[in-house]
């Protein structure tokens, strides 16, 4: 099938040659009951492509239902997925079918994997493996024949790493990947869409399609766009409804980008979510020395390897070395006629005791010493005590301050022990 075609029949716009290898890797697996692991940040369109590679396949005839793991709470999200009996939890009043026994013969697309708890991902392995599940409170087991493509906007090797995703899933899921491209990785298609977008909702509002002149269109290519294709329709449809005139030019646009949108476009500094109003001066500077304490610890490590070197082959050091530590960490005064090694040797010293930098704050004098055991953890709870306490308690708001999902939130509350009032 052309991707002309498949373009068209499902409202793809686009020719940016990212799209079209996404595209025609889709419509290649699509025949096939092979898993499928989409990839790309919010709002690219993946569950268009979940629709495509169920629509284009032998199941186009069975039903398809998508689910946004994150969404349902992680006590309930087995009986959502699987199904439960009666009497198995406190409110199961009566038997319920899963979503995988009434898509029985079709698709289930499972939307920010990411969020699923480590229990539930085994479950779900199971039912990769072997086509077999258990109801929540049930001893029988199930068949389903069901094909499983699934979805997520964050980096699932990394959440390996840190545990909270199983790696023989990661495995079983990922047969073929395929990757959407950001809208602003495919600044040629941002016009297009916005004249698709402006037409449909010039329908929907009885009013004639704005426009947009040349200073205009280059600004939006230029944009970032964190929100993607989602963001862009929202500013098209604000242009439909409130633009004084039909043609649209550069300084109108501005007026309808967020404020922050200069600030979005340099790199994001420290690994802080963008747009933490309330991040203060010690937080970012506890995660400056944090990271300043990981790079003191690998230049140990050099410096080590460096002295057993020369201890081994019993030569002294030449003068000068590309690790010229004397400036910054040797002793006050260097004796003369000492060599590098010794230099390097006082150094060494130095590194060797915890990583103690004096910190002053301007709303007051105190004087505080970072230690080099600082707790990661620390920073993270008080960064989420603050969310909590500026959102008065409310985690959906709180959230969406730092950057993840509600039921991360609460799992993070819950691990910290603390008090979400």
């Amino acid at each position: 099938m052309e991707l002309t075609s498949v373009k068209q029949r499902f409202g793809i716009i686009g020719n940016a040659a990212a799209l079209n290898h996404a595209l025609s890797t889709a419509v290649q697996v699509a025949p096939t009951d092979i898993t499928v692991l989409i990839t790309g940040e919010s709002g690219v369109g993946k569950e268009v492509f979940s629709k495509i590679l169920h629509q284009l396949s032998r199941r186009k005839h069975g039903r398809f239902i998508a689910v946004n793991c994150g969404a349902i709470p992680e006590g309930t999200i087995d009986s959502e997925l699987f199904g439960h009996e009666k009497g198995s939890f406190t409110g199961a009043f009566e038997a319920r079918q899963g979503y995988f026994e009434t898509v029985n013969g079709g698709t289930i697309f499972l939307d920010e994997l990411a969020e699923m708890p480590l229990g539930t991902q085994a479950r779900l392995l199971r039912v990769l493996e072997s086509g077999e599940f258990i109801k929540v409170g049930s001893s029988k087991v199930q068949k389903t024949d069901v094909r499983v493509i699934t979805a997520t906007n964050v980096d699932l090797l990394e959440q390996i790493r840190k545990g909270r995703f199983r790696e023989d899933l990661y495995y079983r899921l990922c047969t073929v990947a395929i990757q959407i491209p950001a809208l602003r990785e495919r600044p040629g298609d941002i016009p297009l869409l916005f004249r698709r977008f402006a037409v449909d909702f010039a329908e929907r509002y009885s009013s004639q399609p704005v426009q947009l002149d040349a200073e205009a269109q280059e600004i939006l290519a230029g944009y970032r766009w964190p929100g993607n294709i989602r963001q862009l329709k929202n500013v098209a449809e604000q242009m439909s409804v409130l633009a004084p005139c039909q043609l649209i030019q550069g300084d109108e646009v501005r007026r309808y980008l967020p404020a922050e949108s200069a600030a979005r476009s340099l790199p994001v500094a420290l690994g802080l979510p963008v747009g933490s109003e309330d991040m203060s001066e010690r937080d970012i500077l506890y995660k400056v020395l944090f990271d300043m304490k990981k790079d003191i610890n690998e230049l140990k490590q050099v410096v080590a390897r460096l002295m057993q070197s020369a201890a081994e082959s019993g030569v002294e050091m030449p003068n000068r070395t590309a690790f010229d530590l004397s400036s910054e960490w040797a002793r006050p005064e260097t004796p003369v006629g000492s060599t590098e090694t010794d230099v390097l040797q006082g150094s060494a010293e130095i590194l060797s005791h915890p990583m103690q930098r004096r910190v002053v704050f301007e709303d007051q004098q105190a004087v505080e010493d970072i230690e080099e055991n600082f707790s990661l953890e620390e920073v993270e709870r008080r960064m989420i005590d603050k969310a909590l306490r500026k959102h008065s308690g409310k985690r959906k708001y709180a959230a969406q301050e730092l950057g993840i999902s509600e039921r991360t939130l609460y799992r993070k509350i819950k691990e910290y022990g603390m008090d979400e009032g």
